[in-house]
């Protein structure tokens, strides 16, 4: 059983990334919604949200946020591509975009 301290610090990440994807909504919703690999409701429904709604979804034991990650290789090669010095942050975009589609296409199989 988690402790109260790992719940509390849960619900904190929670909150704070639902305010971050909100700020992100409202600066840039194109890119917030691929970035965040959102669809357009979802990003309206979450742009809508008060911070009381935000809060009250926050309060769960369960991490809302997620790594797009799907293999250590691809950290490998992020971490480790002596070429993609420069290119770090293109890269990782086009990786966890590529895992999200994966992800997405073989849930729909």
């Amino acid at each position: 059983m988690p402790s109260n301290s790992l719940i509390d610090d849960i619900q904190d990440l929670n909150l704070s990334y639902l305010l971050l994807v909100q700020r992100l909504l409202s600066d840039d919703r194109e890119s917030a919604m691929f970035r965040l690999n959102l669809d357009a409701e979802l990003a309206d429904t979450i742009g809508a949200l008060s911070i009381r709604q935000l809060t009250q979804l926050s309060r769960t034991n369960q991490l809302l946020c997620h790594l797009r990650f799907t293999s250590a290789d691809q950290v490998n090669l992020l971490l480790h591509n002596p070429r993609a010095q420069g290119l770090s942050q293109t890269h990782a975009s086009l990786l966890m975009a590529g895992a999200s589609r994966a992800v997405a296409k073989s849930s729909e199989a």
